[in-house]
């Protein structure tokens, strides 16, 4: 194989990356170490210097301290432990890999979320002496709140109890009862010992009774290509391309989904609809684009489009809201101040936004939900919160691209949160008059109903809410009037779409039909 089959076969490779976790002195950074030098990935002037600094600094007896390797702040290198994120490339014959070496500390949990944030998988260590503990639990659910489909829990040290089968076993049962209670679809189990190199990369003769793969077989083979959205088309517009007269191009990332020359898409929120023309890319037209590919889009037809707009196939919208509920995660060392006025940066627009209400804060470390009004530094909660202008979003387990998002300090540019979107608001949370079913439907609006090729589904993912009565029966009919118009005007700021209807005259059978149709109807009941 000459050189330019090697690269060009490299670059076909694809990509993991992955974090390690678990608590102080697990082994984290001794682990990727380890994996490193069996993997022959460390160069002679790299194992030299860390023969010298484990002499020097190590904390291992004399013999090789992997830990170093990773530990490279000098703070880090007296105590022992990780306070920043380490990210290591390395590569083998048939993958890529970016490690994330994430600390353990709780008061670090920023800095773990962070090295998170982008990964397909996580190795969280337990040391086989004391099992699962607190921060074991923590990480976990961490990691689960960030969308990481893929755990590995690797028993470490099990040279220390002796290779003993058993132990591995109990701790075992012990994790997959606890991960129950979390969204964890792949989970995988190994013991082995990062010191002396059990299972990490060759499997070890200590102990016949595993007869899974070690692992770097597990890294290397894990399934990872089924986590990317391939369904749901989003191209948030980052920069539009205007060379000359003759070319208008429109640049950014596919976040999910799969666009074709020829597809016809949807601008949001315009609305307006037109057909690709063509992928370009540096090195020529593409007939298809998917995640996390970078290209520009030229269309058929002349639409005004800026940065911060988005791109979709018109049958498959997401949603389209103000208000929503996510789950923030603080990263400012000042406490929140619900007063403030935070940038929102979101895929590739930013806009102003207010934190309405801390629903709950959540004790990472018991899964508890605490009453609060405020987060401090590294804390977690779910929250209410409302952006000056509609956002182009979807749930983050659904869609981690745009489903995420990190709020801005104003006045320090700082950082203050990074949020993972649950759902926006349904109208019953709105602060509004008690919203009431319609006890009955009639016969009539049922045969309506069911002569539609719409379904209800559809038209609330078009119009972005859900068909809702409010029913307004307190004062005069002018106190109904104002009421309901003072409402409707809410609803409208909110992007919502709503119909007042002060005569029930045309029957309960036409405010049914609007209501399965997505409209919000205020409904007056006249004496």
């Amino acid at each position: 194989m000459d050189i330019k089959d090697f690269l060009d076969q490299d670059e076909q490779k694809d990509l993991l990356r992955f974090l390690t976790a678990g608590s102080v002195d697990d082994g984290k950074s001794t682990l990727i170490g380890r994996l490193l030098y069996d993997s022959k990935l460390i160069y002679e002037d790299q194992l030299a210097a860390l023969a010298r600094d484990s002499k020097r600094v190590g904390s291992v007896g004399g013999e090789i301290d992997y830990a170093l390797l990773l530990d490279g702040l000098k703070a880090e290198r007296e105590q022992g432990i990780t306070i920043d994120v380490a990210y290591r490339y390395f590569s083998t014959s048939k993958r890529k890999f970016i490690i994330a070496d994430t600390p353990g500390h709780e008061q670090y949990t920023r800095n773990m979320v962070t090295g998170a944030s982008t990964a397909n998988l996580a190795v969280i260590l337990a040391d086989a002496r004391t099992g699962i503990i607190t921060q074991t639990r923590r990480h976990s659910f961490l990691i689960s709140l960030l969308g990481i489909k893929h755990i590995i829990l690797a028993v470490n040290k099990m040279d220390l109890v002796d290779y003993d089968q058993q132990v591995f076993d109990d701790i075992c049962q012990e994790y997959g009862e606890f991960v129950t209670r979390l969204k964890i679809p792949d989970l995988h189990f190994i013991p082995l010992s990062a010191l002396k190199g059990d299972n990490v990369v060759e499997k070890s003769a200590k102990m016949p009774w595993y007869t899974g793969q070690p692992l770097l077989e597990i890294l290397e083979s894990i399934y990872i290509t089924s986590d990317r959205n391939f369904i749901d088309f989003r191209f948030p517009v980052q920069y539009v391309q205007r060379p000359d007269a003759d070319f208008r191009g429109f640049s950014g990332q596919v976040a999910a989904g799969v666009v074709r020359a020829g597809d016809e898409i949807m601008v949001l929120p315009s609305l307006k609809k037109s057909r690709v023309k063509n992928i370009t890319t540096f090195d020529g037209n593409l007939d298809c684009a998917f995640p996390p590919e970078s290209v520009t889009l030229t269309l058929e037809d002349e639409i005004d489009i800026s940065r911060g707009d988005m791109l979709v196939h018109p049958n498959n919208l997401p949603r389209t809201d103000q208000t929503f509920e996510a789950m923030l995660v603080w990263m400012d060392e000042k406490p929140m101040d619900i007063s403030t006025a935070f940038f929102l940066k979101h895929t590739t627009q930013t806009t102003r936004a207010r934190i309405d209400k801390v629903r709950y804060q959540t004790d990472v470390n018991t899964l508890r939900k605490i009453d609060t009004e405020e987060l401090a530094l590294n804390e977690i909660a779910r929250v209410t919160i409302t952006a000056s202008r509609p956002l182009f979003f979807d749930p983050y387990m659904k869609n981690r691209n745009t489903g995420s998002f990190i709020l801005i300090d104003p006045v320090t540019n700082f950082t203050s949160a990074v949020g993972m979107i649950i759902d926006r608001i349904s109208s019953d949370d709105l602060k509004k008059p008690v919203t009431t079913e319609l006890e009955s439907v009639p016969e009539k609006t049922e045969k309506m109903r069911s002569s539609s090729l719409v379904s209800l589904a559809e038209w609330e993912q078009l119009l972005g809410q859900k068909g809702e009565i409010i029913e307004i029966k307190d004062g005069t009919l002018e106190e109904k009037r104002k009421k309901a118009q003072i409402m409707q005007r809410e609803l409208f700021e909110q992007g919502k779409i709503s119909i007042i209807i002060d005569d029930i005259t045309p029957g309960e059978e036409l405010v049914a039909l609007l209501n399965r149709h997505g409209i919000i109807v205020i409904l007056l009941r006249v004496p």
